[in-house]
């Protein structure tokens, strides 16, 4: 066994607001180039990427799938693709629980093409999958686990990006206090919950419910420059079992599996996720948490309430004091992702020329982004690329400087933070 990087959350080009190049063939190209071994496939309930993933894909190890070889792109690299699909989906779940509406979304992961077929049969008696990649339906969270763990009890359903504002189970616009509001009787079933762009796992360690469920992370990515800018790292059987089993083992008390090991996340700096702080964004305004108790919660520009944002609920929700460690618990390394870390070294704009060829040239030699990131030693960095060099010892030391993300907008990293 060794070391296997998963991204088991992106969209493709049938969801909305996504580019017309999240493709299978792209997706692999991606993945190979920034060092992901499994790359889910999302979309699965849409009719029409359903149909491509069953036309492009092939099996390979149990519950795993590889691209077939006349669909395969050249890499950066130049080395072989060797990425492998985990069939996935998003639900939005709309619904009214306890006189509020709730706008729950859930991740689906399932063993096999039959399931998935299985699943899109039942669900599209409830609402139009063909209308979005992530399709919106009238279904509480509880039903759509009764459903599904009815087709194949191997099949997975966790709460998707757990704390966004207007779309997850803690939201603070719609959301529940605890995951027994939200999935009833069959909470036993939701094992894990992912964390999202906006927090990280020690800010989920602060709540004691959440000891039951271990903690991922992924990309929710909308383009291939995206994916993997979180994501989980194994030490296990390449196979959808072993991975399942991996995410369960790290729960705090569960039996080890020392074939099945969930070695650490990789986690964004919460602060850069679009929903950190609290604010308004059309009138500029942006609080931390107690900045927002201090307005009473109201906009001090147009005197309407602030979307709060995760830190904020966090600090609601949590019964145990920020900074709270558990050593139970699987670790995580905050990145920052390389075309960002290019991006400050080349001092441009991310629109630059110049990024895509530094990127290029970075992935011809080191092999990988998360080679680069993780792994390759600062001074083999910086013989050819020491800017490059510079920019991820400040990363992996966290020496950076963030303005957070709030109501819709990403903060904004400073890999060079300017001196007065």
């Amino acid at each position: 066994m060794s070391r296997i990087i998963a991204d088991l959350q992106i969209h493709s080009k049938y969801a909305r607001a996504v580019s017309p190049k999240m493709v299978l063939e792209e997706l692999d190209r991606w993945a190979s180039d920034k060092g992901i071994d499994v790359m889910g496939t999302g979309d699965f309930t849409h009719p029409l990427w359903f149909k491509e993933i069953k036309e492009k894909l092939e099996p390979a190890e149990p519950g795993l799938y590889r691209l077939k070889a006349q669909y395969v792109l050249p890499t950066i690299s130049g080395a072989s693709s060797k990425t492998r699909f985990m069939l996935t989906s998003e639900i939005s779940n709309v619904y009214t629980r306890g006189g509020r509406g709730r706008r729950v979304h859930n991740l689906i992961w399932a063993p096999s093409i039959d399931a998935v077929q299985k699943i899109n049969s039942a669900l599209s008696w409830i609402g139009n999958l063909s209308s979005d990649g992530r399709p919106i339906l009238g279904l509480d969270s509880e039903d759509l686990v009764k459903i599904c763990l009815g087709v194949d009890p191997h099949v997975v359903v966790i709460p998707a990006h757990a704390w966004t504002p207007w779309f997850s189970v803690f939201g603070s616009m719609s959301g529940f206090d605890t995951l027994e509001e939200c999935y009833g009787e069959h909470t036993k079933h939701i094992f894990a919950i992912e964390t999202g762009l906006s927090s990280d796992p020690s800010m989920n360690w602060r709540l004691s419910q959440l000891d039951a469920v271990a903690i991922v992370s992924n990309s929710d990515s909308h383009s291939p420059l995206k994916i993997g800018r979180e994501a989980n790292v194994f030490d296990c059987t390449m196979s959808y079992e072993g991975i399942i089993k991996a995410i369960k083992s790290s729960i705090p008390g569960a039996k080890k599996d020392p074939h099945n090991a969930f070695l650490y996340t990789i986690e964004f700096f919460p602060e850069e996720g679009k929903y950190h702080y609290d604010g308004h964004r059309a009138c500029g305004v942006s609080w931390a948490p107690e900045e927002t108790k201090e307005h009473g919660n109201m906009c001090s520009v147009c005197g309407k309430k602030v979307t709060i944002g995760v830190m904020n609920r966090m600090d609601v929700l949590a019964d145990r004091p920020s900074g709270y460690t558990d050593a139970r618990r699987t670790p995580y390394k905050s990145i920052v992702p390389l075309h960002e870390v290019v991006c400050g070294a080349l001092n441009c704009g991310v629109t630059s020329k110049k990024i895509p060829v530094l990127y290029a040239n970075l992935i011809q030699k080191f092999g990988s982004e998360f080679g680069i990131l993780l792994d390759v030693p600062i001074a083999d960095i910086a013989l050819d690329f020491p800017r490059v060099a510079d920019a991820i010892f400040r990363m992996r030391s966290g020496d950076i400087k963030i303005i957070p993300g709030y109501d819709g907008e990403f903060g904004h990293v400073s890999l060079f933070p300017k001196t007065t």
